[in-house]
């Protein structure tokens, strides 16, 4: 229960948690001094028949008593609240950093709503062991010890039924803890599925409307609800178990130490006053293990939601580079040489690249062709360290792109996908996404030269106005223009160009080969190209099959040879 990896994100927060641990060992010291004058009143007005002036200077100090561990306890649990926020917060920018650096690579092999619950939910469900049942652990070591401290030299036998009855709580805590376990991890996996499977529906919909199985989409979903409604049930039949034992465990504890007061009482071997402060502080003395109890299982829950955190964030850490070097200052034209690299998914099961070499020259344009799986994309990635090669290297102006920092690098790149991506967010705001603070006429500069200035302004509100996520209210070619803005915008010295005129009309198809041949000038592009008849005009052509380099030349050279190539642009043609 107490995991380790947890207790190590304390490691910034050292002084607040031992501010949070002194605090406690406070409380246990009121709650001893409230008890005392508490049982010198009692004793005063009801044995010794004191009046209101005879017990004044005892009721000052307990109402003052009373006040300060009020205020020892609100402070505890605001303290305890702020310090589980910065954790919080902490984790997950580590999480999000974690899944940016890991890349759209990993992100694609995973379910997204998933990840969308470790980093909202996941992480929410840190906050009770960090705010309730960290605290209150040390609390309940603490206290009690405090309490025994005092007992001990007033009445030998009722401290050691505390001690003796005390470990008993924790025990049973501990053998109930372990049935809830594998129910508490159940639970959280059943939620993560059901919100993963939710945001798949969500995105599909479109598709299961079309083929009509959205009703079959709710039943799925209702039965996972109903696994998880069972499981959460099951936790809670669990937890309300163990309240019961522990409760059960505290009340008779305080009953044999009462009985064992009472009886000394009788027989006048202990005095009312002592009598009574004993019996006041065995309830007190409890009452810190029977609260851990209570938090045990939202401890739980956050323990099970970690095991995911840190299954990611371990991920990150197992990442193996080179040292970058320091600096990679602006370069004004590229050249890329790829040497002799391999690359293989799913630890080298699925091997997709077979010891590719190929050369980009400063200035040059060159296209990179083959049918589906031959590794186009997979160097498109490499390229935008994405991933890093399993052998070989690839050198940027003769320095190796895996010492470069990656943010150095990708300000040298301006990628135009097959498939952009738009934010929900303003035309303007989508366009500077590739220059950060780029004012409103260069953004306009920028969709002049793409093309999309003219469909921008016959907007409702021009560059103000807000597309819907992934550029609903838009079709594709004006999405694909307005990521054409992005990288006049950016205005680097290498573009990557993924088949950007890919499912297009004519005249979108032209007036994006129009706003591209712009884009080229004087840049370095390499073309991931599908559809080939937007390579002919390539310095040079890269066939890729099956993972490796099978011709390079330009497009007639390449032709004359009646090779790969050739069959490729023969079947395109019959199919065209």
């Amino acid at each position: 229960m107490v995991d380790k990896r947890l207790i190590q994100q304390l490691e910034k927060h050292r002084q607040r948690f031992l501010l949070l641990v002194g605090l406690a060992v406070s409380g246990g010291v009121l709650v001893v001094l409230q008890a005392d004058y508490l049982a010198k009143i009692i004793n005063g007005v009801f044995i010794d028949g004191l009046n209101l002036s005879g017990v004044w200077l005892w009721m000052v100090p307990l109402f003052v008593i009373m006040t300060l561990r009020s205020v020892v306890v609100w402070f505890i649990e605001v303290s305890a609240h702020g310090l589980a926020a910065c954790i919080k917060t902490e984790i997950r920018e580590r999480l999000l950093n974690c899944l940016l650096d890991l890349g759209p690579i990993y992100a694609r092999g995973q379910q997204t709503g998933e990840l969308v619950n470790v980093l909202v939910e996941g992480v929410e469900k840190l906050e009770p062991y960090f705010a309730k049942f960290l605290p209150q652990l040390f609390t309940a070591l603490l206290v009690p010890a405090v309490i025994l401290t005092w007992v001990f030299p007033l009445d030998v036998s009722t401290a050691v039924i505390l001690m003796v009855t005390a470990p008993l709580i924790p025990i049973f805590m501990i053998l109930i803890g372990r049935m809830a376990e594998n129910l508490n991890k159940q639970q959280w996996e059943t939620l993560s599925r059901l919100s993963a499977h939710f945001l798949d529906v969500l995105q599909g919909l479109t598709i299961l409307k079309i083929f009509g199985r959205s009703i079959e989409q709710i039943q799925v979903i209702s039965r996972m609800s109903a696994e998880f409604r069972d499981t959460t049930l099951g936790v809670l039949r669990i937890a309300f178990l163990s309240a019961l034992v522990l409760e059960l465990v505290a009340t008779i504890s305080t009953a044999l130490v009462a009985v064992t007061i009472g009886l000394k009482l009788l027989y006048f071997k202990m005095n009312f006053v002592q009598a009574f402060f004993l019996l006041l502080l065995a309830p007190e003395f409890y009452s810190p293990l029977r609260q851990l109890g209570t938090h045990f299982h939202a401890g739980m829950a956050g323990v099970a939601a970690a095991e995911r955190i840190f299954e990611i964030l371990a991920l990150h850490q197992g990442q193996v580079g080179m040292d970058k070097v320091k600096f990679f200052p602006r370069q004004e034209q590229v050249g890329i040489v790829v040497e002799n690299v391999y690359y293989a998914y799913e630890a080298g099961a699925r091997p997709a690249l077979k010891g590719i070499s190929l050369e980009i020259k400063p200035g040059q344009q060159v296209a990179v062709v083959g049918a589906s799986g031959s590794g186009k994309s997979t160097l498109a990635s490499l390229l935008l360290m994405f991933m890093v090669p399993d052998q070989g290297e690839i050198y940027v102006n003769g320095v190796r792109l895996s010492e470069i920092e990656r943010a150095d690098w990708l300000e040298h790149v301006a990628f135009v996908p097959q498939a952009p991506h738009l934010f929900f967010r303003s035309i303007a705001d989508n366009i500077r996404l590739g220059k950060e603070g780029a004012s409103l006429k260069e953004v306009a500069k920028a969709a002049k030269n793409a093309g999309a200035h003219e469909f921008i302004m016959a907007l409702p509100e021009g560059y103000n106005t807000v597309v819907g996520e992934g550029g609903q209210g838009l079709s594709g070619g004006q999405c694909k223009r307005l990521a054409i803005a992005r990288a006049f915008l950016q205005d680097a010295p290498f573009v990557l160009l993924d088949e950007a005129t890919a499912g297009l009309d004519p005249q979108n198809e032209a007036v994006i080969d129009e706003a591209l041949q712009r884009l080229k000038v004087g840049r370095t592009v390499l073309i991931i190209a599908h559809r080939l008849t937007t390579v002919y005009k390539a310095d040079s052509i890269v066939v890729f099959d099956q993972g490796q380099v099978a011709e390079v030349g330009g497009h007639d050279e390449l032709m004359m040879k009646h090779g790969r190539y050739y069959q490729l642009v023969t079947a395109f043609r019959g199919v065209a």
